[in-house]
């Protein structure tokens, strides 16, 4: 090829190659996930992060390897969701560390670069597994760097760790058994897989749909984007009746439509005996209208712009934006100042209720179906007008996402509980103790999580094999913290199977959160069909609102 550097602009276009080709592949990643159940997952979360940074990018108009990266790497970390997305920004955050120092990156500062994206993922993570993205990651880093060090040209270097990156991915079922008995590779992986696919194809210059749509409107900004030009073809909405000397012929009227059409399009004519009513978008009104002439007169004339009707809504719109963020702030500002405050991600409106009875300022709807990204969590803590704030963000897959937004934070203290259901949430807001510092209150809050049992009961998106089980397609499921732990094809008695595994002689409550799919009648019957079975345990049933999961249940 003879290239053997990449400029600010080929960065920018491999860059959004790569997030074009996650985002076409997001639904296949999806359906590499372990367990199968209805919930955005890894293909999603990874698409919506490199979202987020891609529209960064695509919004630059001049900019060079400096920009270019803060761009990258702002966007991405703001817009991470779930474990696969902060890990995904937390690579690229390392990459631009590694480019934004030059002009033009050649093999060796690529490869550099891509050591140190390993390195500050695996940073972030507290205990990195193998068999996930990090190793896919590093192993792509780590052939590059031994093929920079060869002296190789770009082109060798990107395609053969591309090669070599794919071997490992294939790999990932012997290290992590789980995926072995699931017989899939990680998803995580595949998804970093898709991002460099994308890039590589856009280096050698193939065409890729890399196009990415900037978004919202800024509060700023009302001129139509280049993308709304282009959809609006023909600017003018013109109608009219023409009042016709004789009927219109048949041969006449589709004349007529020809006429149209080679000026416009959007295109009504209904012919009556003595009126034509017409219809038509183009960008000469006049000239439909002189053609209309030769057939009658005509009354009910009209022509709007539809350009300046878009206009109009794109001020309107802003206009309603800015409204509403001054109200968020005058909001704020009527929220007295209070030392502590709290975040909690809920997963349904009994839930949420629940957490707004026992003090929690802010809560941010999401939960395992759609994971909260880092920029939720910054939004919230803007809103919450304290000095600290505890968020607990009651799902694992979110918990990294709180913890990207405590390091984005610099004027309040902020202490992220690591809860990964919802009942542990519930038992850490209950246990705070507001004698105690935020250091004592974190381990306050933390201690008991391990000893709160949880079970989510939903259904099978697909056939599987896991954690010994052959599942259906259908089937209901009752999922503990660490595994499946009930199969069947009854939702009330698959979710009695799955309490029966949580219980054990030191269980004391059983708690019940039916979920929006679920009656009141039918969970207060499985409460006392459970009072019955466990009569030495509490039983407690909560309307918990939740999608997706037909009943959380948790025993302590």
């Amino acid at each position: 090829m003879g290239r053997d550097t990449i400029n600010a602009q080929l960065c920018a276009k491999m860059f959004l190659a790569g997030a074009s080709n996650l985002e076409a592949n997001k639904e296949w990643i999806n359906e590499l996930n372990v367990f199968p159940v209805p919930d955005g997952d890894t293909g999603t979360n990874m698409t919506l992060t490199i979202m987020s940074a891609a529209k960064e990018v695509a919004s630059l108009e001049e900019f060079d390897m400096e920009i270019l990266a803060k761009a990258i790497s702002s966007g991405s970390l703001r817009g991470a969701r779930g474990n696969s997305g902060v890990i995904l920004s937390q690579l690229l955050r390392g990459f631009t560390k590694g480019i934004k120092v030059t002009e033009e990156v050649d093999t060796l500062t690529i490869a550099d670069a891509f050591q140190k994206a390993v390195a500050t993922a695996y940073k972030a993570v507290m205990k990195p597994k193998e068999g996930t993205i990090l190793t896919v990651a590093k192993g792509f880093a780590d052939k590059a760097t031994e093929l920079a060090a060869e002296g190789v040209e770009m082109e060798e270097l990107l395609g053969q760790a591309l090669s070599f990156a794919e071997e490992v991915l294939a790999k990932t079922p012997e290290m992590l058994p789980v995926l072995k008995e699931a017989g899939v590779v990680d998803s995580g992986g595949q998804g970093l897989i898709q991002v460099l696919k994308g890039a590589y194809d856009a280096y050698l210059g193939k065409e890729v749909n890399y196009k990415i749509v900037s978004g919202g409107p800024a509060i700023n900004v009302t001129k139509i984007s280049p993308e709304t030009e282009a959809e609006i073809k023909f600017g003018y909405c013109t109608e009219f009746i023409i009042m016709t000397n004789m009927p219109m012929s048949e041969e006449e009227e589709l004349k007529f439509k020809a006429f149209l059409e080679s000026i416009g399009d959007s295109i009504v004519v209904v012919a009556d005996e003595e009126i034509v009513k017409v219809h038509v978008h183009t960008n000469e009104p006049g000239v439909a209208i002189t053609k209309a002439l030769t057939y009658g007169a005509l009354t009910r004339m009209k022509i709007d712009n539809m350009r300046e009707e878009h206009q109009e809504k794109l001020i309107k719109d802003a206009s309603k934006i800015a409204a509403q963020q001054a109200a968020e702030k005058a909001e704020k500002e009527k929220m007295p100042h209070k030392e502590v405050g709290f975040i909690a991600v809920s997963i349904g409106e009994g839930i949420g209720e629940i957490f707004k009875g026992l003090g929690v300022d802010y809560l941010i709807e999401g939960g395992q179906t759609m994971n909260p990204s880092t920029e939720d969590m910054l939004n919230a803590i803007e809103k919450v007008n304290a000095d600290t704030i505890y968020i607990l963000p009651n799902n694992k897959n979110i918990i990294l996402a709180a913890n990207q937004a405590q390091a984005l934070t610099e004027d309040k203290q902020i202490v992220v509980i690591p809860t990964k259901t919802v009942p542990q949430g519930i038992s850490a807001v209950i246990n705070y103790a507001p004698d105690k510092n935020a250091e004592e209150n974190k381990k306050i809050m933390t201690e008991g999580l391990e000893l709160i049992k949880t079970g989510q009961i939903t259904y099978a998106v697909r056939d599987t094999h896991i954690d010994d089980k052959e599942i259906r397609e259908g089937n209901i499921m009752g999922i503990g913290d660490h595994s499946i732990l009930a199969v069947g094809e009854d939702i009330v008695e698959t979710t009695k199977e799955t309490i029966r595994l949580m219980v054990d002689e030191d269980s004391e409550i059983i708690s019940i959160y039916y979920g929006e799919d679920t009656s009141e009648e039918d969970a207060q019957t499985l409460g006392e069909q459970l009072e019955e079975e466990f009569p030495d345990c509490e039983v407690e049933v909560y309307p918990g609102g939740q999608p997706i999961y037909y009943y959380v249940v948790s025993v302590e």
